[in-house]
């Protein structure tokens, strides 16, 4: 995503981006990608710990594993359709899997994209220009 800072004729724009991933590692990959585009990112690593923080920090997009222990991605975008009061959050599954019977389970639970590991830059760069008019931040 660095790389294509300014090459665009569009400004970026900031988002709230959850980042819901077990692995401590790609977890913090990928938020530092995100703040190195200036978005407000927040983290993590479990179920229960994404659905307290969409609740509270009210994301523009959730990036979330779909292979979480517990309570996995598949259940908490489920949830997330359910009960959440902002259905223009996008929702996007993270995964090592991309057989269509995979793509239409993320489908199926409610996420909008299906996204398979490793993630690019440019393809981050792709799905947070999906995003409609962008919300304030607080």
């Amino acid at each position: 995503m660095a790389a294509q800072v300014g090459t665009t004729s569009h400004p970026p724009v900031r988002r709230r981006v959850l980042v819901v991933e077990d692995d401590a590692d790609s977890r913090e990959m990928l938020r530092m990608l995100l703040e190195m585009e200036g978005h407000d990112v927040q983290e993590a690593e479990d179920g229960p710990g994404a659905l307290a923080a969409v609740a509270a920090m009210g994301p523009d997009v959730a990036l979330i594993d779909v292979g979480l222990p517990g309570l996995d991605g598949h259940e908490v975008a489920r949830r997330l359709r359910a009960e959440c009061t902002d259905p223009a959050i996008l929702l996007v599954a993270l995964t090592g899997y991309a057989a269509p019977e995979d793509r239409e389970r993320s489908r199926a639970a409610g996420f909008d994209v299906h996204l398979t590991k490793p993630i690019t830059p440019e393809k981050l760069d792709e799905i947070l220009r999906m995003l409609r008019a962008p919300r304030p931040l607080a």
